[in-house]
């Protein structure tokens, strides 16, 4: 019988052992679960041609920054799936292979026009989804509406199936919408709860609706069972500090750090540790606290290892951030002329807020708050175009606040914090908007 995906689409490979790897592959990564790339390899040694199993592999490393063997896996893949693919394995490998090799935009095309086609090809979609998606990186302004868009457009070809529920509950809730994501996400983590990307979707409408509680007891219960290899086990420890942050509890964020997401100990790929180690520091040394400085160091040396050259807006805006508070005023001053000379040159999607985001955070840590205002003030409806979440994407708006407050601008201050908790009912906030209104 011929070999078949979990969605249905058959699979150009005779051996059925492959076949089932692969499967428990895809599931492992739709799932954000340990053992993807060790699943992948056992379906590559049991059918070397079978090239569905080489891309994904390409995929596996190209997420933990291993670009030459990502591209190698990748141009395997293409080689074989032109000699023997079927059209539609054809379009899926480029798809996939764009976004190995360095052209999101190209990738981002590819899988739209694919999907058309085969609109129950979870793995393509799975690449537009998500805080690290081809449509959150894409420098859209839109791309929160554009993800529900997608997601709604393609229920009706998924049911209940545990994946997509958790991109749909987690693109309704990034959209503004936690009433409705916040169930759907629920439902997708009961039918699968060792679901890495469900677990992550949930504490996020946590945060969103403002339920603390919830969220602690949710991450106590789950986070234990997650392996410290998982690829999200990182980022969702990032999560238990911001937990902790709204309830005032500096020590135990620097103690979950140490613990779990600093370099020295996290296991995550470099995009998440770079991200979830200076956005946790940066909202610590901005709100008031004392962060040691070996420790900013060290977080800022492995941003500036890890992306040395400008390259993804997201990344740059984090190490600006280590950058900036580490005072390595040549390398940040290089990494916005950088982005600004691509940005002269149309290369830069996300536009002007990237490199004003990275000036405004020099400012903030030379102590110009008015003109950490004046450069922030202006891109605040652009900022959404770096991508990620908008927890993320809070650490910024934070910076303003706190800019804000610091050069006495208190009637914007309250401004802010008054849309902030129309939004969802924060402890941090309640605390900030009593201090403004003293």
């Amino acid at each position: 019988m011929p070999c078949h995906d979990r969605y249905g689409l058959p699979l150009s490979t005779s051996s059925n052992s492959a076949a089932a790897a692969y499967r428990e592959g895809i599931d492992l990564m739709l799932s954000a679960w340990p053992g993807a790339a060790e699943a992948f390899e056992t379906a590559i040694a049991a059918d070397p041609g079978f090239a569905l199993a080489q891309a994904a592999r390409a995929r596996v490393h190209s997420l933990y920054a291993e670009g030459e063997a990502a591209k190698a896996k990748a141009a395997t893949a293409r080689e074989l799936v032109n000699r023997n693919g079927t059209v539609r394995e054809q379009s899926h490998v480029n798809a996939l292979a764009h976004a190995v090799e360095g052209q999101p935009s190209k990738s981002l095309t590819c899988a739209l026009i694919h999907l058309k086609d085969w609109p129950r090809d979870a793995f393509i979609l799975s690449l537009l989804l998500g805080a690290y998606g081809l449509l959150a990186f894409s420098g859209r302004a839109d791309h929160n509406q554009a993800r529900v868009d997608l997601c709604e457009g393609h229920a009706h070809h998924y049911g209940d199936d545990w994946w997509f529920l958790t991109y749909l509950g987690w693109a309704h809730t990034e959209n503004g919408n936690v009433g409705i994501g916040r169930p759907i996400t629920q439902r997708a983590i009961n039918k699968r709860r060792e679901n890495g990307n469900a677990a992550h979707a949930l504490s996020h409408a946590m945060f969103e609706d403002g339920s603390i509680a919830d969220a602690e007891a949710f991450l106590a219960d789950w986070l234990p069972v997650y392996d410290r290899g998982g690829l999200l086990h990182g980022h969702m420890s990032w999560h238990q500090a911001l937990l902790a942050l709204e309830q005032g509890d500096a020590a135990r964020a620097l103690a979950i750090y140490a613990d779990r997401i600093q370099p020295k100990v996290t296991t995550a790929a470099p995009l998440f540790a770079v991200v979830d180690g200076a956005s946790l520091l940066w909202r610590l040394t901005v709100y008031g606290y004392t962060v040691p400085k070996e420790i900013w160091e060290d977080a800022a040396a492995y941003a500036e290892r890890s992306f040395p050259k400008s390259g993804i807006p997201f990344a740059d805006v984090h190490g600006a951030l280590g950058a900036a508070a580490t005072g390595n005023r040549a390398g940040l001053e290089q990494r916005i002329g950088d982005l600004e000379r691509r940005l002269t040159e149309g290369k830069l999607p996300q536009g002007f807020a990237v490199p004003a985001i990275c000036r405004g955070a020099r400012a903030f840590a030379d102590a110009d708050y008015a003109g950490c205002v004046r450069i922030l003030e202006p891109v605040a409806n652009e900022m959404v175009r770096i991508g990620g979440s908008h927890a993320q994407r809070e650490v910024i708006e934070d910076t303003l606040l706190m800019a804000l407050m610091k050069s006495d601008q208190l009637g914007k201050a309250r401004e802010l914090l008054d849309r902030r908790l129309h939004r969802r009912p924060s402890p941090r906030d309640m605390r900030w908007r009593t201090n403004v209104s003293a």
